[in-house]
C-alpha cells in the first residue's frame, strides 16, 4: 500500500512517500521531497522494490490512493514491467487505504508531531531512524505484537490481536 504524508521542518513542509505491506506492515519503501512531484513516490516503489527477487511479481498487488503520482505513467510502467497488479481507492477515500493512513499516522502521532528537524537533511536522517525503529523495535497490535519485519519474515496467517480485543469489548 502506498500513500504520502507530510513532514514539517523549520524549511518548510515536506513530503513522505510511503510503501507498507499489508501483510506484515513494514515500511518497505519511503523516500522525501520538497514536492509532490512523482519522482519521491516512485524512489519510495523503487526501494520497495529493490527487496523483492528479480523478475515477474503477478502474485503481488499495489494499492493505493488515486493520487495523480500513482496514475502517473511512470509509475504504472513500474508496476506493469515487473507484472505487478494495480489496485486504487474508488474515490480517494482514506479509509480504503487504511493501513497505509495508519502507518502514517502513528509516524506522525508517536514521532514527527514532536519534532522540528531543521533541513531536509536533518528530516531525511531523522524520518529513517524512525522508519527503522518502526519496523524493528515496535511491536505492533494488529501482527499479535510482533515488529514488522518478524511479521515480514513469515507465511500464513497473522494473529491479528486488534480484533480479538475489539470483539471482547463489544
Amino acid at each position: 500500500m502506498s500513500d504520502i504524508t507530510y513532514v514539517e521542518t523549520e524549511e518548510g513542509v515536506y513530503y513522505l512517500s510511503l510503501v507498507t505491506d499489508l501483510y506484515s506492515h513494514k515500511i518497505v519503501g519511503w523516500s522525501i521531497g520538497p514536492t509532490l512531484d512523482t519522482i519521491y513516490p516512485l524512489e519510495a516503489l523503487r526501494m520497495a522494490l529493490a527487496t523483492l527477487p528479480e523478475g515477474d511479481a503477478p502474485y503481488l498487488t499495489h494499492h493505493s490512493d488515486r493520487g495523480c503520482q500513482y496514475c502517473s505513467r511512470t509509475y504504472v510502467d513500474t508496476l506493469k514491467i515487473r507484472k505487478i497488479q494495480i489496485s486504487m481507492t474508488q474515490s480517494g477515500d482514506p479509509l480504503e487505504n487504511a493501513v497505509a493512513e495508519r502507518a502514517n499516522g502513528i509516524l506522525k502521532s508517536e514521532w514527527l508531531y514532536h519534532m522540528d528537524p531543521p533541513s531536509e537533511k536533518e528530516c531525511k536522517s531523522v524520518v529513517s531512524h524512525i522508519i527503522d525503529f518502526y519496523n524493528n523495535e515496535r511491536p505492533h497490535m494488529s501482527v499479535g505484537y510482533q515488529t514488522p519485519s518478524e511479521a515480514h519474515c513469515q507465511s500464513g496467517l497473522q494473529k491479528k490481536m486488534l480484533e480479538k480485543s475489539m470483539g471482547e469489548a463489544a
